[in-house]
This record gives structure tokens, C-alpha cells and sequence, in this order.
């Protein structure tokens, strides 16, 4: 059989083993696995040596198109997550302009992310004050769920939502059968101690963070179960970054509620020590916790008790954080590029087997939104969506290496100790070693699907 790719003696990351073994791909799809593969390709791609994981599924990326591509638009953005070994991310709704909570801006949204995008693409929709009667419409449109937040978002275009407007919403959304993505913290909490520390003249990152206490998490998280609970309504907790809020959300879990959580590569690797070292490219909310607090998060990753990992992408340019009050410093990290690394770093550190990694950055979030097994993993029948990995060379970071659209980023200066040597995106060979490759298919509108209960 002439295949249009073949990937020769990898070790491929599948469900439960990695195995050597070779792909051939034909019209975008993996349809052999085989460690006897006969036949040609017209790319053949030798990865002795390295490892092979289905692209990553990032279900929290922030680009800013349209209204605030100079932020960061479809084509930087999807690129830098090429490079990164992911194949399909879902762009959160609110720092566009304008913000995706009806139809219209919706199919605005989407037109421009397929006329950009590098790689397969889904559209959160947005539920804030007043847009009640746009949900069950921006559902039926192909939205993957519904975002909120329970503090202000920094966008004066995307509200918070109050608890009214959080009830009928999450009423709402259940009737659709959709899901609500939260970012949870306590509003009241945060801003009353933003505003002590203000008024006192108090703005370090100590400052920033002290007022953003665990506990507005896990007030948050509380709050948001408790209405769950009680209008039936589909949760997904966006970067959760302490252990005691995983708790909270473990024992929902387990009195049988529909919840699952997703924590970043910036909490797993960095903590409140190197906001103080780096400063405002570190600033982000929640803020990264004190080491203490960072192990506790690890381990409960370590006990499987977070269900996958995002980037929550967040950029912005440098002007939004050069600025001496910590309080008003666009609080974003810029890492979409590194997420995959990041964990494959965590699992030679922790000896966590490669199969958790895959679960944790494809198949869950696959799964979860309805894309497996089209997306998720390497199996006969999928997309080709494939990023592969050597473990052979440390790489540090630098301001070049950035393919997002400032180059500024938590990651500059750190050493993974290993490459993304290549990212497939149905079989089109998107990234190699460092290089944009041409002639590539654009990237496809993935559309959600209603949740199946049983």
C-alpha cells in the first residue's frame, strides 16, 4: 500500500503501553500500526529513539481574534501550539471583541479561525450577565460548553457572573446538555482583599498573591457544586491550582455528580518564589502558590485525582505588564508552547509513565468533550494527530524559540530536557525541528456535541 506517511520504529505512546512500532497514514488517518509495515510514503519520517504521542488536546487557550489579534490572533496562536505538540485547542470567549456569548459573534469567530488556524480548533461560548436566551443558540451553533467566571475577568466586555445569573445559567446549560467551564473564585473575597491591599498602598507579587488565597478557590468551587448540584448542570474547573480544591471537587465526584477538573504546567513547575524571581510574565490567577502548597498539587496529579491538563494560554503585550503595581498588570501566562514538555519533563522527574501523560493531555480532554476517538490517540481509525519527542536533548528556552506573538513567557531561561521534534495535524507535517513547514491544510471548526448521559 503507498501510504502519504510513515513514521518508522517510534515508541509510541498508546492507551495502557508504549510500544515500537511504525504508523502509515493515508487522507489524514492513522490506518495501520504495525511493526512490519510494508510499502512507501511519500514523507517517511525516521523516529528511532523517540517517543510518539498523539497531539495534545488543549481545551484553554486564550487568542484574542477579533478585536485583539495584537494580542495574540488564530495564526500566531495556533502555530506556537503546533510547535508545541498539540493538534486541536479550544479558544476561550473572552478577549475578543467582541466576547463570543451570541450566535453572530460565534460564526464570526470560527470564519477567521478557519481561514488561520494551523491546526483543528473548537469555540467556547460565554455566559455572562444578560445572555440567558443566547445559550440554548450558541449550542445548537456547535459551541464545546460555556465559560463563566466567579470573579472579574479583567475584560470589562465579560462580566462575572452573579449568582442569579449562574443559577439560570447552569439551568440553562444542563437543559442543552452542555457543560460550564468556571474560573473559580470567590469575587467578594478577592476584591475586598485587592482593595485593603490598595488602599494601604501595598502592590508587591507578595501583595498580589495574599490576595488571592486559597480559600477564595475553594470557596468558589464549593459554591459552584452546590449549584450544580441543584440544577443538574455539567461542571469543568479550569486551572485549579491547590490541592484543597481538587479535594473538594474529589469527594463531588464521588456523591456522583458530572465534574472534572483540569490544573496547568505553570502550577506543577513553578511557584510563588519564582513570581517574586520573574515578576510580571509570572503574574497570573490563580497565582502560582508557595512551594508547599505546589507539592500538595503534584501529588494529588501523582493519585490520579486531576482529570487533565490545559495551558490556559493567556498572552499579552509587554506593555499590559510593565507596570510597578502588581495589581494592574495583565495577569496571563504565555505557554501554550510548552505544555506537552512540561509534563513529559514532570513524568521523568516523578517516574510517571508516558501513557498517564497521553491520558492526562489527550484522551481525557477527548473524551470529556466528545472528540475521542476521532482525537486523543494513536489508533487505527483517527485523525493523524501526532507530536513526537526526544528525550535525547535538553533545551533551554529562549526568546527566540517563542512562536507566540510577544516574546515574553514564564518558560524563557528554563531547561526541559527534551524537544518537540515534529507535530502532525491529520497527517500534514505542521512543525519540524524548529521550522514551519509549507504547504499545510488549514485547520478545521471542531464542533461541540450535546453530553450523552446514561
Amino acid at each position: 500500500m503507498k501510504y502519504d506517511v510513515l513514521i518508522k520504529n517510534g515508541n509510541v505512546v498508546m492507551a495502557g503501553e508504549v510500544k515500537r512500532t511504525s504508523i502509515g497514514i493515508k487522507d489524514g488517518i492513522i490506518c495501520e500500526i504495525s511493526e512490519q509495515i510494508s510499502g512507501k510514503a511519500e514523507l517517511e519520517w525516521d523516529a528511532q529513539g523517540q517517543y510518539v504521542f498523539p497531539g495534545m488536546v488543549d481545551v484553554h487557550v486564550h487568542f484574542s481574534e477579533p478585536g485583539r489579534e495584537h494580542w495574540e490572533g488564530f495564526e500566531t496562536g495556533s502555530f506556537m501550539m503546533a510547535a508545541g505538540g498539540c493538534t486541536t485547542y479550544f479558544d476561550m470567549p473572552l478577549n475578543g471583541i467582541p466576547s463570543t456569548v451570541d450566535v453572530k459573534a460565534l460564526y464570526e469567530k470560527a470564519n477567521i479561525g478557519e481561514r488561520k488556524s494551523y491546526v483543528d480548533f473548537g469555540l467556547w461560548g460565554g455566559l455572562v450577565p444578560g445572555n440567558e436566551g443566547e445559550l440554548a443558540s450558541l449550542a445548537e451553533a456547535g459551541v464545546v460548553g460555556f465559560k463563566a467566571f466567579l470573579s472579574p475577568s479583567g475584560n470589562s466586555e465579560f462580566e462575572a457572573a452573579d449568582d442569579e445569573t449562574l443559577l439560570r445559567g447552569m439551568k440553562e446549560i444542563a437543559g442543552c446538555q452542555k457543560i460550564l467551564a468556571l474560573h473559580a473564585e470567590s469575587g467578594p473575597i478577592v476584591e475586598q482583599l485587592r482593595q485593603e491591599k490598595e488602599t494601604a498602598g501595598l502592590c508587591s507579587v507578595d501583595d498580589y498573591a495574599a490576595s488571592r488565597p486559597i480559600v477564595a478557590e475553594v470557596e468558589a468551587v464549593g459554591r459552584a457544586i452546590a449549584y450544580a448540584e441543584l440544577t443538574g448542570c455539567s461542571l469543568h474547573f479550569v486551572h485549579i491550582s491547590s490541592a484543597e480544591a481538587v479535594e473538594k471537587i474529589r469527594q463531588a465526584k464521588k456523591d456522583g455528580l458530572d465534574i472534572t477538573l483540569e490544573t496547568c504546567p505553570h502550577y506543577l513547575l513553578f511557584n510563588h518564589e519564582h513570581l517574586r524571581e520573574i515578576g510580571a510574565a509570572a503574574k497570573c490567577a490563580p497565582p502560582l502558590r508557595e512551594a508547599g502548597d505546589q507539592k500538595k498539587l503534584i501529588n494529588m496529579l501523582l493519585h490520579d485525582e486531576i482529570d487533565m491538563i490545559s495551558s490556559d494560554h493567556s498572552p499579552s503585550p509587554w506593555e499590559l505588564k510593565a507596570d510597578s503595581n502588581v495589581f494592574k498588570v495583565w495577569g496571563g501566562i504565555s505557554g501554550g508552547q510548552f505544555s506537552l514538555l512540561s509534563m513529559v519533563e514532570l513524568a521523568l522527574q516523578y517516574d510517571i509513565p508516558f501513557e498517564k501523560i497521553a491520558r492526562w493531555t489527550a484522551e481525557a480532554p477527548s473524551k470529556r468533550f466528545g472528540l475521542y476517538p476521532r482525537k486523543g490517540a494513536i489508533m487505527t481509525g483517527a485523525d493523524a494527530d501526532i507530536a513526537i519527542v526526544s528525550l535525547e536533548e535538553s533545551h533551554t528556552i529562549k526568546k527566540e524559540d517563542l512562536y507566540s506573538r510577544h516574546k515574553h513567557s514564564l518558560y524563557v531561561n528554563h531547561t526541559f530536557p527534551c524537544r518537540i521534534m515534529g507535530t502532525f495535524s491529520k497527517g500534514n507535517l505542521v512543525y519540524a525541528r524548529g521550522k514551519r513547514m509549507t504547504g499545510i491544510s488549514k485547520g478545521e471548526w471542531i464542533k461541540g456535541k450535546k453530553l450523552s448521559y446514561t
